[in-house]
């Protein structure tokens, strides 16, 4: 037994973690080779963590969206929607954000609640729409709408260069500091009809940009170890709403100058 134990102590004694990784006795072709292994399996790894990371949060942002319909019907069904779970979506996002990220359970929780209470907060719009117009299918079309346009600018954003877009941080704040000191002064000097427009249009034209912002923030931040699912999705979440919520007053706007025009004609034929 000494004699055994005399023969690993020996043994370990001549072996250490260095001359592992020693290969200065193989040639400068080999050695060039071998690194190009290590490299091509260190982007390997990484694509493979980036891919999954970025199913995971588009898979969330999906039953977000699932949630989200979920409270627009119950708003159909009990009229619960309004200014009080619009308030209340505020207060789950402000808590959603005050949660340490390793809470992933509570947070998730809390991520499809405050996707409920968006969906009820956005109801009384879409039972607006069917009811001024129950059979024009807006609602629909507003849905597919987004869901283009959001795919078309997450594909760009996400085939695009590295940090291409990230300098859109910036200009989008200021667009929307913008927007929102223009609203405030329309309420003392007048003009709330082209500062409506204004919001509308540009808002959409905003929240675009934002897509874009978004998605290749939420890659480097990834690359960078930020695994926060949760609040990435909120981010994107946040943006799809905002832009669906426009399209659908746009669609709306049009059917409604569409038909009174239909009306006026109606009634100098008589």
């Amino acid at each position: 037994m000494e004699a055994a134990s005399s023969f690993f102590e020996s043994r370990s004694r001549g072996w250490n973690v260095n001359s592992l990784m020693n290969f200065s006795h193989l040639n400068s072709r080999v050695q060039l080779h071998l690194r190009k292994v290590s490299m091509s399996m260190s982007l390997s790894l990484s694509a493979n963590l980036n891919v999954w990371f970025g199913s995971l949060v588009y898979t969330t942002l999906c039953l977000s969206l699932l949630v989200a319909s979920l409270g627009v019907y119950a708003h159909m069904l009990v009229n619960l929607g309004g200014f009080l779970t619009s308030m209340a979506f505020i207060g789950c996002v402000m808590w959603l954000m005050s949660v340490p990220s390793y809470e992933e359970g509570k947070r998730w929780k809390i991520l499809m609640g405050a996707s409920f209470l968006e969906g009820l907060s956005i109801g009384p719009l879409i039972d607006l729409c069917n009811n001024l117009f129950p059979d024009s299918g807006l609602v629909l079309t507003a849905f597919l709408g987004t869901i283009a346009i959001f795919a078309s600018f997450s594909g760009a954003a996400l085939f695009a260069k590295r940090r291409e877009y990230l300098f859109l941080g910036g200009i989008l704040s200021s667009a929307v500091s913008a927007m929102l000191t223009l609203r405030f002064c329309s309420y003392f000097f007048g003009g709330a009809s082209a500062m409506f427009n204004l919001e509308l249009y540009g808002g959409l034209l905003v929240f675009v940009g934002y897509v874009l912002f978004d998605t290749q923030l939420i890659i480097e931040r990834a690359d960078k170890g930020d695994d926060d699912y949760i609040q990435h999705t909120l981010d994107l979440f946040m943006d799809f709403v905002s832009i669906f919520v426009r399209i659908l007053v746009i669609l709306t706007k049009n059917a409604g100058e569409k038909s009174r025009k239909e009306e006026s004609r109606r009634k100098r034929s008589q």
